[in-house]
């Protein structure tokens, strides 16, 4: 059974340039801050850096005071069983409740058991509901 949680993502926008994840990266592990799941996206002259972390408040504040642009939007974090076609019942359940994706990045640990899928979608609150329920 999936666990499953909102909360806010942060986005970090800036200019497109090589080494912008890496400068992010930085800035958070020089805090201690463990980054649990990224998603970086380029969009003509400028990118995305979409954030999970271990402590997404101070982790909003290390990335403002290091000058970025940091905004927040509510998400869906669902951590699953690592095993073939579990995301596929996952994204068949949102189907079949005709709620519609609207952005998903997942990641899982080399040999874990476990991943983790972040995504938003027409109804998050619905979505996690779902799942609370199962």
């Amino acid at each position: 059974m999936p666990e499953v949680r909102v909360e806010e993502e942060l986005i970090v926008h800036a200019e497109n340039r090589v080494g912008l994840v890496a400068e992010v990266g930085r800035v958070l592990s020089e805090r201690g801050i463990s980054i649990l799941a990224i998603n970086a996206e380029v969009e003509g002259a400028g990118a995305a850096v979409h954030l999970i972390t271990d402590a997404q408040s101070y982790a909003r504040d290390a990335l403002r005071k290091a000058a970025f642009e940091v905004s927040l939007r509510e998400v869906v974090v669902l951590t699953l069983p690592n095993h073939p076609g579990y995301l596929s019942k996952v994204t068949e359940a949102l189907a079949r409740k005709e709620i519609d994706i609207e952005e998903l990045y997942a990641t899982v640990p080399g040999e874990s058991t476990k991943g983790v899928v972040v995504f938003t979608c027409s109804n998050n609150g619905k979505a996690a509901l779902m799942f609370k329920e199962r």
